[in-house]
């Protein structure tokens, strides 16, 4: 099998104790948020999600994650970033110390109103203070555009209104752009209609790919993606997660899963994979739930 057309190497920006624990409804104390973080920087991750800087009201999961922060055991290359939706949770993040920063936009006008209370236009002017007063502290911030292929509200969306919405990111000063599917109803046809589009307006080495697992296509979305030359995966340990606003949407795609797709590639993320399983099955053991990666579930003996 040919790889020329894909990337030597892939970054992984492991997204669970972040976006993955935010939606998990059994509560994890500071010591194991902290302990998983330590086990995933351990395992080789070079960009790890370890809070969120939201109201605990809406997201009580991401409530002390200035604690996160405060406990961990930090590694010089390792970049610890955090969530903020708006201007006092880009404060706290950098009392805390975080090295980037993320705001989220959507590609659908409906999840935009139904997820964070606005349209799109209003969420990327409520975003200019938050880039703005990162760029003034030198601190990097990521997007994230939801929605890339599917609205649970809107159905099917055009290819157009992710580039859109992506370029506005980018203007704002994004670094890089993170492409969700938010729901998992993406195929590789979907998924390579909408890359074929948006790579055409945007350079590939700012965007990365984010995929659920609801209909089992993640793995084909992102070799997909990898095909198209995006060289940034999103994927959460365990396959934590879901997305509350989409019903039956699972987790995220396992990490785990995403690690044992590379490796057979040939392509190197630096990341040992046992180590990575047996974080997997740390945390699935302080949820009371089954590791949601397959790899686990098959290697779990190999694990240490």
């Amino acid at each position: 099998m040919s790889t020329a057309q894909l990337p030597s190497k892939v970054r992984i920006v492991e997204v669970g104790p972040r976006d993955g624990l935010q939606n998990e409804s059994n509560p994890v104390s500071l010591d194991t948020k902290v302990e998983l973080i330590n086990r995933l920087s351990e395992a080789g991750f070079r960009y790890i999600e370890t809070g969120s800087f939201v109201s605990p009201k809406w997201v009580p999961q991401m409530a002390a994650s200035g604690q996160v922060f405060a406990g961990i055991e930090r590694r010089s290359n390792v970049t610890y970033a955090a969530l903020t939706p708006n201007l006092k949770g880009l404060e706290a993040a950098i009392e805390a110390g975080a090295d980037e920063v993320a705001v989220f936009a959507a590609a659908s006008e409906s999840f935009s109103q139904n997820n964070i209370n606005c349209s799109i236009t209003e969420s990327i002017e409520r975003f200019r203070p938050v880039l703005r007063t990162a760029g003034e502290q030198n601190l990097p911030v990521r997007g994230y555009v939801s929605c890339v292929v599917g609205c649970p509200y809107e159905g099917e969306v055009a290819p157009q209104k992710v580039a859109d919405v992506c370029n506005m990111l980018l203007e704002l000063g994004c670094r890089e752009i993170s492409l969700g599917d938010t729901i998992g109803v993406g195929t590789p046809g979907s998924i390579g209609d909408m890359l074929e589009l948006v790579t055409k307006q945007i350079p590939p080495d700012k965007l990365a790919i984010h995929c659920h697992d609801t209909y089992g296509q993640a793995l084909v979305n992102i070799y997909t993606a990898l095909l198209f030359g995006i060289g940034v995966v999103d994927s959460s340990v365990a396959g934590l997660g879901g997305c509350p606003y989409a019903k039956g949407a699972s987790g995220n795609v396992a990490t785990e899963d995403v690690l044992y797709l590379l490796q057979g590639l040939g392509i190197d993320a630096g990341i040992d994979l046992n180590k990575t399983i047996a974080a997997g099955n740390f945390i699935s053991q302080a949820l009371g739930r089954r590791n949601g990666s397959r790899v686990a579930n098959a290697l779990q003996p190999l694990a240490v």
